[in-house]
């Protein structure tokens, strides 16, 4: 049986940026969105890891890509349809803090706060890999 890697907490790498510009994608990192989350919406490459895959579903909410969030959500828990609120803002990304969810791990947790006109949404989320590819499992929101 092959030993488990410890399990690693770490904290955010990147702060939240605005939810649209030309300096970068919605998910806050400095890649344009087409080289970014965009070659995941498409179905071109899945995401590496739960922190990537959970960026993607946030640029995904973003820019209204419920196809994209039903596809990447575990067969388990996903609903049979996504009506998204095309009236919600995002406004900015900030990953907290993340637990596994790497090339060497099947689950993972990534902590987040995604702002958008009017609020926050916290949310400690739990991801695993389904054939290979990462899902999003659940969530918390912590502090409620």
């Amino acid at each position: 049986m092959a030993r488990r890697p410890a399990r690693t907490s770490r904290p955010a790498r990147s702060a939240s940026r605005p939810a649209a510009g030309p300096a970068g994608c919605p998910c806050g990192l400095p890649e344009p969105y087409d080289a970014c989350c965009g070659r995941f919406h498409r179905g071109e490459a899945l995401a590496p890891t739960a922190e990537r895959l959970m960026r993607s579903r946030y640029s995904a909410f973003v820019r209204g890509e419920a196809d994209y969030l039903l596809r990447t959500w575990h067969p388990g828990t996903r609903p049979a349809r996504l009506d998204l609120d095309p009236g919600m803002r995002w406004t900015g990304l900030e990953i907290l803090a993340t637990e596994d969810g790497t090339a060497f791990h099947s689950t993972g947790v990534v902590e987040f706060r995604a702002s958008y006109r009017g609020g926050a949404l916290h949310e400690r989320s739990r991801f695993e890999r389904v054939d290979g590819a990462w899902v999003y499992v659940d969530g918390d929101f912590p502090g409620a």
